[in-house]
């Protein structure tokens, strides 16, 4: 992507270059970096109206704060798109989210200027405080600041970061970037008390009034003693940083998170203050798009134009669950559909209109969803849980302790499972298997289309157990809206062909098609027959089958698009090691996959005809 001469963005090569700058090129930069980002990103892909809601906030840390020396700590880093642009990675953006190019999140290997790294919400505040911590002991006087979403705001793990901030009183600067968004519309009791600001932004512009009279008549001193007392009431009724200031925190704000000049004024003052303090920004999520700023949401992300046809075509996994889900509910009244902020990447928009009262979305919160929908088990409804396979991993002690170890009917649906793409390793959800594996009370299940995984979620519905189905970022091929749902034989799997061939793959969820689709191929390069099993169900294994396995053939494939420690492959690996056949397991590698398109990556792993043409033909050899 080509640059032109007279901009003032491409003078800047780092921060310091910032700090030249007057107010007003300041507002000229933030126009071009928004420009950038927006025909950057429309033309790669990438977030959208997050990043574009923070050009103006970023610009001023960076112009106010010696950073690298002062850390700035950001929470979801999709938030970072400015940050990258203007500390060194300008000519670089237009890599963005491509294979061997910058990531769309923030890295600490990537440059010196990313203090911490993050993909997912809710870690910034803690993570500043351990670095504030450390520049305590080192006795050194750099600055740190961590920058949160009100969204992110809502998960549990930046309440224990503010909560132990507030006791160790050391300087650190939490920015509140409140747009009332986190993907979807932020929800829950404390989105309502920080809408209180935008309704009734007076409270500071009283407090500094007052206390600038109380200095100009008699017995001020003694007055403003009586103010200090009196203050937290008024604050109270006025804004919601009494909160954080009962907790150990200065509140600062409301701040226009658009206006430059107050922003560094309020700044200014906040860096002589050597004390836990809050900033609350507000920003207009989407800022500088029409089209972003008027529907956020939608504009949340977007796709890279495509100049051929695109990988994912059809139906994708998440729409055939919401529209299982609709199908499910019309019989059943106990199902309730639960998410964390993800209504839309999910798949449930179409389930929320015709049922919204049969769905809770519960915020950035994954724990408190899994243990809310072991609550609504236990008096007999039917929860669903709708969360990304590598968001779930937060939740692994709320599976453990609240549903499995009481035995209770929660389904989990984790989209997302398997190699996602231009998110990255943050992102990637290919230790849910594994995770789930050595738990108890859970089966664990992969649907090879859209209509099995309809049969899946049926089924678990029926059997009231603890039931899991992972299913990938893809098209879902073959989903029939008119389907009547049917049950699945709890551990059974599926033959797909049957050619009384001596080698068998066993297949597990999105690799069944790659086999479907290429299996010709795949016998005429190797000059071998195979047999196909559908591996529909991880856990239990289908023992008959195995068992049939063990007595009839020389070679075993096992293929899944999950991690190979603790996965499927070392399952049927583990059960067969009595068996006369060479068991050969292809899976995701012991290492974190970079980001790039999922086929990229499908083929860095060698999850693609190659990898099984070498498995087959490794298989023959040792076979002569």
């Amino acid at each position: 992507m080509k640059t032109s001469n007279y901009r003032l963005l491409d003078r800047i090569e780092d921060p310091s270059d910032l700090k030249k700058l007057s107010i007003d090129e300041l507002y000229i930069l933030s126009y071009e970096l928004t420009d950038h980002i927006k025909s950057t990103v429309k033309e790669v892909g990438g977030h959208y109206s997050s990043p574009l809601g923070v050009v103006d906030l970023t610009l001023v840390l960076h112009y106010l704060y010696d950073t690298p020396n002062d850390k700035i700590v950001w929470d979801v880093g999709h938030q970072a798109y400015a940050h990258k642009i203007i500390t060194g990675r300008r000519d670089s953006f237009n890599t963005l989210r491509k294979k061997d190019g910058i990531s769309g999140f923030l890295k600490i290997n990537e440059s010196k200027y990313d203090a911490f790294g993050a993909g997912h919400a809710s870690t910034s505040i803690s993570a500043a405080l351990g670095i504030a911590h450390a520049r305590d002991e080192n006795n050194t006087t750099n600055q740190v600041v961590a920058v949160i979403g009100d969204g992110a705001l809502t998960g549990g793990l930046a309440y224990e970061g503010i909560n132990n901030l507030g006791y160790h009183k050391t300087q650190l600067t939490i920015i509140l970037n409140d747009n009332s968004m986190s993907i979807s519309k932020s929800v829950g009791a404390l989105s309502k008390y920080l809408n209180r600001v935008v309704t009734n932004p007076t409270y500071n512009k009283l407090r500094n009034d007052i206390w600038n009279i109380s200095g100009k008549i008699p017995l001020s001193k003694y007055i403003r003693k009586f103010l200090r007392k009196t203050e937290g009431g008024i604050k109270g009724l006025l804004t919601p940083g009494i909160l954080f200031e009962e907790l150990g925190l200065r509140y600062i704000g409301p701040v226009d998170g658009h206006d430059i000049p107050r922003m560094i004024n309020t700044f200014q003052a906040v860096k002589k203050m050597n004390t836990p303090v809050l900033v609350h920004v507000y920003t207009k999520k989407g800022k500088g798009s029409s089209d972003a700023e008027l529907d956020s949401e939608k504009y949340y992300s977007v796709s890279e134009k495509k100049n051929d046809n695109s990988d994912n075509q059809g139906i994708d996994y998440s729409k055939s669950l919401g529209l299982s889900l609709i199908k499910l509910s019309e019989n059943n009244s106990k199902i309730r559909c639960i998410t964390a902020a993800m209504e839309v990447g999910t798949g449930l928009s179409q389930f929320i209109n015709k049922y919204p009262d049969k769905y809770i979305d519960v915020g950035i919160a994954e724990e408190h969803a899994v243990t809310y929908a072991a609550g609504l088990a236990v008096t007999g409804l039917q929860p669903i849980v709708c969360i990304y396979s590598t968001f779930m991993q937060r939740a692994f002690d709320c599976i453990f302790h609240d549903v499995l170890l009481q035995d209770l009917p929660v389904i989990f649906c984790m989209d997302r499972s398997g190699l996602v793409g231009p998110d990255g390793p943050t992102h990637h959800g290919v230790f849910d298997m594994s995770m789930l594996n050595i738990l108890p009370n859970i089966i664990i299940t992969a649907p090879k289309d859209g209509n099995e995984l309809l049969d899946l979620l049926y089924t678990a519905t029926k059997l009231k157990k603890p039931f899991a189905i992972r299913y990938p970022k893809d098209s879902s091929g073959t989903y029939d809206l008119d389907k009547t749902p049917k049950l699945i034989d709890l551990g059974s799997w599926e033959y797909i062909c049957k050619n009384n061939s001596d080698i068998v793959v066993l297949a597990v969820g999105s690799m069944v098609q790659v086999l479907i689709d290429n299996k010709d191929e795949i016998e005429k390069i190797t000059n071998s027959k195979i047999d196909l099993i559908n591996c529909r169900f991880v856990k239990p294994l289908d023992i008959d089958v195995l068992q049939y396995i063990s007595n009839n053939y020389k070679g075993v494939i096992t293929i899944e698009e999950g991690s190979l420690i603790g996965g499927f492959g070392s399952m049927v690996k583990n059960y067969l090691l009595s068996s006369r056949a060479k068991v050969i397991s292809m899976g995701i590698p012991d290492y974190y996959i970079e980001h790039g398109s999922r086929k990229e990556l499908l083929n860095e792993v060698n999850l693609n005809i190659e990898g099984l043409v070498n498995s087959i033909n490794k298989i023959n050899y040792e076979k002569k």
